[in-house]
């Protein structure tokens, strides 16, 4: 079981980059971080450095599920790679349902007036902090 506090890492997984996301110590706020290109070893390393240099403790991995909720060969991927994560980190790796998570980070942008190129990595570092926030928002609080 993950802490109940310390700051919380979140992933959204793509073909060519994985949007990242950070919460506050509290656990309350997901903000956008970053993103890394994906591809082994490098991408587990980078998604390692990031755990150690913000004192992480826990990461959060979306799970693309279809929209019935069944599991599709992205969610084979993300699964893959979450269990490939917990390998290398001392943190729990959790899965967390994101059906529509990058279609609501692009819509936002779009209605912020981010332009297509500029929106493309920014779509990946929202959709990672929608995922993670919608993680934060269903942790009980003591």
């Amino acid at each position: 079981m993950a802490e109940l506090e310390g700051r919380v890492l979140g992933l959204d997984l793509g073909d060519v980059r994985i949007g990242v996301a950070i919460s506050d110590p509290e656990r309350r706020l997901a903000v956008p971080l970053g993103t890394v290109h994906t591809g082994a070893p490098a991408d587990l390393k980078a998604v390692a450095a990031l755990v150690r240099d913000h004192d992480v403790t826990a990461v959060v991995v979306g799970l693309p599920l279809r929209m019935s909720g069944e599991t599709g060969t992205r969610a084979v991927h993300a699964k893959g790679f979450a269990d490939a994560l917990g390998s290398v980190l001392d943190v729990p790796v959790i899965l967390q349902d994101e059906r529509l998570s990058t279609v609501e980070a692009d819509r936002a942008l779009k209605d912020a007036g981010a332009g297509g190129r500029a929106r493309r990595g920014a779509v990946d570092r929202s959709a990672a902090a929608i995922i993670l926030q919608a993680w934060l928002d269903g942790q009980p609080r003591g």
